[in-house]
């Protein structure tokens, strides 16, 4: 699905304008771990992507902390890390309460975003975190988290990851299950780093559309990780959400992970990812999901999440009409969020 060209250069808005007009939600951050090492996000700091303070001048109005532990991580100690990463998340908003709050459905996001706070929600990063147990998985709806990603690199107890072992050839009969038990509480299947089968299992499975909080398109950078253009516009038919994901890596071909070239790679690179995502999904149905904190490296002049802004700018000149440039910055996944929880 191509841009009309009527719909070229219509708008005299500028683009920081209509950034913070526009509703603006990023899918996916690592910035717990950060919280982890003790970091406050309530002040401004020289490291990392994020923090309130950037988040308000990069015209973030909600922000996903991913709740990630590292599957070395074994037994009790990975459920208590990710309670542990939910508490610090809790009480890092709730110490500063006149720049956020935590939201739990698009209500919240609505409510905190109209007092001029950044809505703060919490994704699960990796299922093994639930360990294949129904009453883990609504333990974490209860404690706030609002989607989980299926699998993180590795493989787990239910599904097969895009670049882990194939246990299961997609997901196991635990995987369906845990797919119904997520549309029923009112958790949204997060489908980045899944493997190509699990994908495909999880669309005949669920019933509520679906997110890719953190991916970018497999047709311009041929990697696993990417999604293929079938799974893109599937994850269109199913009225969900595909987050592009900002890492040069996943944008362009870098070479090896760290490399001097991945600070090479422009917004340009980003852009072309979200375009090509709209072309064949359709414009309802592309976000962003920066991954900031969990990744080596930014497109060239992003610097961090006060960067946000350019995308606007870049999509303004690619022709994108306003109210198209909207959807994308976070009326698409505010849409998901308010179908799949119900508010």
């Amino acid at each position: 699905m191509g841009l009309s060209l009527p719909a070229l250069a219509q708008s005299s808005i500028s683009p920081l304008d209509l950034h913070r007009q526009a509703l603006v939600i990023d899918a996916h951050s690592d910035t717990a771990l950060r919280m982890l090492r003790g970091e406050n996000i309530c002040v401004e700091s020289r490291s990392g992507h994020i923090d309130l303070p950037r988040l308000m001048k990069g015209g973030v109005d909600a922000q996903f902390f991913a709740v990630f532990v590292h599957p070395r991580i074994a037994g009790d100690e990975r459920v208590n890390r990710a309670r542990r990463m939910i508490r610090l998340v809790k009480e890092a908003v709730e110490s500063c309460p006149d720049k956020t709050g935590l939201a739990t459905n698009a209500a919240d996001i609505d409510r905190l975003v109209g007092q001029g706070k950044i809505a703060a929600l919490l994704g699960l990063e990796g299922g093994h975190a639930i360990q294949g147990k129904l009453e883990t998985l609504r333990e974490f709806y209860n404690l706030g988290v609002r989607y989980m990603t299926l699998t993180w690199s590795n493989s787990n107890e239910f599904a097969d990851a895009s670049d882990g072992e194939k246990k299961w050839n997609g997901l196991n009969d635990i995987g369906k299950l845990i797919i119904r038990e997520m549309n029923r509480i009112g958790m949204i299947v997060d489908v980045s780093h899944v493997s190509d089968d699990t994908f495909w299992d999880v669309m005949e499975v669920t019933t509520k559309p679906v997110i890719a909080s953190h991916s970018s398109c497999r047709a311009i950078r041929d990697l696993p990780r990417n999604m293929s253009d079938e799974m893109i516009r599937a994850v269109g038919k199913k009225g969900g959400v595909v987050c592009i994901n900002f890492y040069p890596r996943f944008l362009a071909d870098t070479g090896e992970e760290g490399s001097a070239k991945e600070r090479e790679v422009s917004i340009e690179a980003l852009i072309d990812h979200i375009h090509h995502a709209v072309q064949v999904a359709g414009i309802d149905h592309v976000g962003l999901g920066s991954d900031f904190d969990g990744i080596t490296a930014v497109p060239k002049g992003m610097k961090d999440v006060t960067g946000m802004p350019l995308i606007t700018e870049g999509l303004l000149k690619r022709g994108y009409r306003p109210e198209d440039v909207k959807k994308i910055l976070g009326a698409n996944l505010l849409r998901v969020i308010r179908e799949v929880t119900g508010k």
